[in-house]
């Protein structure tokens, strides 16, 4: 994959995540309703890629605005990943010279790559994980809207263990992926559908869309480094 490739897919990706979190917000409170208006047009122009260095400059400006009149990346992690996203992509055409672009979009590879391993570290120095009590407590007390038949998998401590244990290895083992092409794909279809089962269970739609829009820049950046 193409440098310029796997800049434009991120573009598309993001465009759309951005696209499906924002239209909820034109029938929010009215002081916001014209910044997010704003928003999706800027959203359909990095869409289409129409003047996308502007559509995305117009981004950032508006997110800094949006976390002002938010206090903060109001739904976490997805807002982090997001913004994260934006930034790399606008420093990745901002940028004086090719190599300082090709930084830029490298260090998003790198983000996502620490995102899934520090997420595996944390899990794996936490003895309710280790023991499967973590996952255990998601199903029976969590106020994620988890359905009441999914909630008896409460009752089932050893394939909780196995679940837990198999997230927690295939985070840390992540990085591992980044040796060979095929096995990156592999993790990646395997991370998405981590994704999606979290979205289709309790409702974290965000993370999926907007992790996804990551995949290209690792993908490139696997080829660029690894390959080399």
């Amino acid at each position: 994959m193409t440098f310029e490739d796997a800049q434009r897919l991120t573009e598309v990706l993001l465009a759309l995540a951005f696209l499906q979190q924002s239209l909820e917000h034109l029938r929010g409170p009215k002081d916001t309703r014209p910044l997010f208006a704003l928003w999706i047009v800027f959203c359909a122009m990095l869409l289409g890629g129409l003047y996308s260095a502007w559509a995305l400059a117009g981004l950032a400006v508006l997110a800094v605005v949006l976390l002002h009149r938010f206090q903060g990346p109001y739904n976490g992690g997805s807002d982090r990943m997001g913004l994260l996203i934006l930034l790399c992509l606008l420093l990745s055409h901002a940028a004086p010279t090719q190599i300082w672009r090709e930084v830029a979009f490298g260090y998003l590879a790198l983000q996502l790559m620490l995102s899934y391993l520090m997420s595996g570290w944390v899990k794996i120095v936490n003895p309710d994980w280790r023991n499967g009590r973590a996952l255990r407590d998601v199903f029976q007390f969590s106020a994620y809207p988890v359905a009441e038949n999914l909630r008896a998998l409460a009752a089932r401590p050893r394939l909780l263990f196995a679940a837990s244990w198999a997230v927690m290895l295939f985070e840390l083992a992540f990085p591992a992926a980044l040796l060979h092409p095929a096995a990156l794909v592999g993790a990646l279809a395997i991370a998405a559908l981590f994704h999606l089962a979290n979205a289709v269970l309790f409702g974290l739609n965000r993370f999926f869309w907007v992790w996804i829009a990551a995949y290209p820049s690792i993908l490139w950046f696997q080829e660029r480094v690894f390959a080399a």
